[in-house]
């Protein structure tokens, strides 16, 4: 399962308008890169695999490859304005690490 919060939902939904595609998803999943081995990636696509997880949360549709999922699953995003600078938050359950940046995580072997 995947979470969104309120604030992270209206973000991506603001995102998906400026495109002019409300055919467009929010796909969620993992690259080996970043100072802990894996990083979050997030983009808007327009084609499920046959392999993919849906979810449906605070009126977006989430997108999580069955690859990606162990990774995942149980992934809490937020968003948030401060003085840094607004960006999403990602609460991961099996991240055994996170970077600072909150974008690079590792997990138990």
């Amino acid at each position: 399962m995947i979470h969104l919060s309120s604030t992270a939902a209206n973000e991506i939904l603001r995102l998906r308008a400026r495109r002019n595609r409300a055919d467009l998803f929010l796909r969620l999943g993992i690259q080996s890169r970043g100072c802990l081995g894996l990083s979050y990636v997030m983009r808007f696509d327009e084609e499920v695999q046959p392999n993919d997880q849906i979810y449906d949360c605070e009126g977006v549709q989430i997108v999580v490859d069955s690859e990606n999922l162990p990774y995942l699953d149980g992934l809490s995003l937020d968003y948030s304005e401060d003085l840094m600078g607004g960006g999403f938050r990602f609460r991961n359950p099996n991240a055994e690490q996170s970077c600072s940046c909150g974008i690079s995580f590792a997990i138990a072997d």
